[in-house]
């Protein structure tokens, strides 16, 4: 068994060598999350466009039988009226016509108010508002800890040591 660098597992290897190493695992999991979303996006708008074929076909479906429901209203009001039946299919339009102003109605109250939303601009109108905000903003200053205070008094007299030494 070895490393994706090719070196085996157990042997020691460089900082580099693990950098490189972790550097090429990171590069194929980003790669491999990639092609899951990919997948997972496919197989949503598959599903999406046959739940969208089947409400079309099943609005066809009930287009086509209002003719039927519009004799069988006509009819049903004869039966129970003995009216001429060219009053009742008049009743029958009557009835289709106060539907379709409804309808009308509805669908003028819901335009307006989605004219009224501006629901784009707004969301635009808050990311520049944070936008603004993160453009003021000054990091916090971080305490400085004494390990590394300790270690950076240190240095420059372990430099000078080396230098010493070395001459």
């Amino acid at each position: 068994m070895s490393a994706p660098d090719g070196s085996p597992v157990g042997a020691e290897r460089s900082i580099g060598q693990l950098f490189a190493s972790a550097t090429t695992e990171m590069s194929a999991l980003v790669h491999d999350e990639i092609a899951l979303a990919k997948a997972q996006l496919k197989q949503d708008v598959k599903r999406g466009a046959t739940s969208g074929g089947a409400f079309s076909v099943a609005a066809m479906v009930l287009v086509f039988s209002l003719p039927m429901l519009n004799f069988a209203l006509a009819y049903g009001i004869r039966t129970w009226s003995d009216w001429n039946l060219a009053i009742c299919f008049l009743l029958s339009f009557a009835a289709n016509v106060l539907v379709a102003v409804v309808l009308v109605l509805i669908g003028v109250v819901f335009a307006k108010k989605a004219k009224k939303g501006k629901g784009p601009q707004k969301v635009a109108a808050s990311m520049k508002e944070t936008a603004g905000v993160l453009q003021k903003a000054k990091p916090h200053p971080r305490p400085e800890q004494p390990e590394t205070a300790a270690l950076e008094d240190r240095a420059p007299a372990a430099i000078e040591a080396v230098a010493r030494s070395s001459s």
